[in-house]
Formats: C-alpha cells, structure tokens, sequence
C-alpha cells in the first residue's frame, strides 16, 4: 500500500476575493455608480462573504504557518463585520450620533476617525509586505490611498475626495483579483492560454 500524504489547499485566493469583493462593491457606492446612494448593499458583502470567509482564512493560514496572512485576513475579517455593522439598525450607531432621526456632523467625524485607524492599520500591513508579491503590495498600498482619501471626506465633506476614494478602492479590488487569480488559475483547473502577465517581485507564501 502506498502511504497516504495529507495535502493542503491554498486558502489565500479565498481571502482576496473576498477582499477584493466587498471593497469593489463599496467602491462602486462611493462612486454613485447607477445612482445608487444608499450603502446598505455593501452589509451583504461585508458581512456574509467577507468577514466570515476571511476571518476563516486567517485561521487556516495560522495553521499552515503564515503568521503575516493570518494576520491581515483575520484583521480584514474583523474590518468587514465591523463595517457591516455600520448599517445595522440594531446595532443603534447612526442613532447614537442623531438628533431627531437626522445624522449630525459628529457622526461623519466619528466615522471619518474609524476610516482613519484603518488607514494606520493597512499602512502597518503594506510595510509589511514590501518583499512579497507586486499585487500584494499594490493592494494594500491604494488601500491606503483610498482609505486616507475617504477618511478626509468624512471630515471636510468634499465630494472630489470621495471619488478619489472609491475609483482608488477599485484599483485596490483588482490587485486583489489579480493575486487571487494568479494563485489559483494552474495547469490543473485551467487551459495553458489563461494565465495572468507575470508580476512577481519575489518568493512569497501569501
């Protein structure tokens, strides 16, 4: 008998899709794309997919050994549900910050506060992965970007900020894409003429 080898799967693609998912679908909202304001859709993303997918990415990365992507998957999990939670009613945020049903500047500022953490928080990730791979670095690096842009928005309520901020969140969404697709479109599900343009700048287990 031959001995059985357990093998692993890569559990990464799974956590930048859905990075790349709910901040291309907030992005498009920012952007007002088919004059949709209202940002309720993103709770879907946020929430379902992105926080519970990446959440339990971080934690099979821990297992396999990958101390940076446990951290930042776990850490984005944590983003979305909070995120999520935003614009769940029961959660009684917006009413914390309203005066008679109506939003105050207050709770722009606290949200612009919140946007602004996060901003620190992928910066501290984006330094982090310097020697990873380009859509790795890409990602989190207009992350930033599109985070610090959106982060000023709340605070100064500049339209032109907000647009930069969602058309830097998709660029974002697509880095994200891209380092999904390039780890999972192999010779084994896929024919040899799909491939992605090289971008590699250096080994990486992410």
């Amino acid at each position: 008998m031959q001995p059985y080898q357990r093998t692993f799967g890569n559990p990464a693609p799974l956590g930048m899709l859905a990075y790349g998912t709910v901040f291309l679908c907030s992005s498009i909202l920012t952007l007002g794309a088919g004059n949709v304001h209202t940002p309720n859709l993103v709770l879907v993303f946020a929430t379902f997919y992105g926080g519970i997918s990446q959440t339990l990415v971080g934690m099979w990365e821990m297992f396999l050994g990958n101390t940076f992507s446990a951290t930042v998957f776990t850490t984005y999990g944590g983003f979305n549900l909070s995120y999520g939670a935003l614009y769940l009613p029961n959660i009684g945020l917006a009413a914390a910050y309203s005066v008679d049903g109506v939003v105050t500047e207050e709770f722009y500022h606290a949200i612009g506060i919140y946007l602004g953490i996060w901003c620190l928080i992928t910066f501290v990730f984006a330094l982090g992965a310097i020697r990873t791979t380009a859509p790795i670095v890409a990602t989190l690096s207009f992350t930033v970007l599109a985070l610090a842009c959106l982060s000023a928005n709340a605070f100064t309520g500049n339209t032109h900020l907000a647009t930069a901020g969602g058309a830097l969140g998709i660029v974002a969404s697509f880095g994200a894409y891209y380092g999904a697709l390039s780890l999972f479109w192999t010779q084994q599900t896929t024919y040899s003429f799909i491939r992605l343009p090289p971008l590699i700048l250096a080994p990486s287990n992410v």
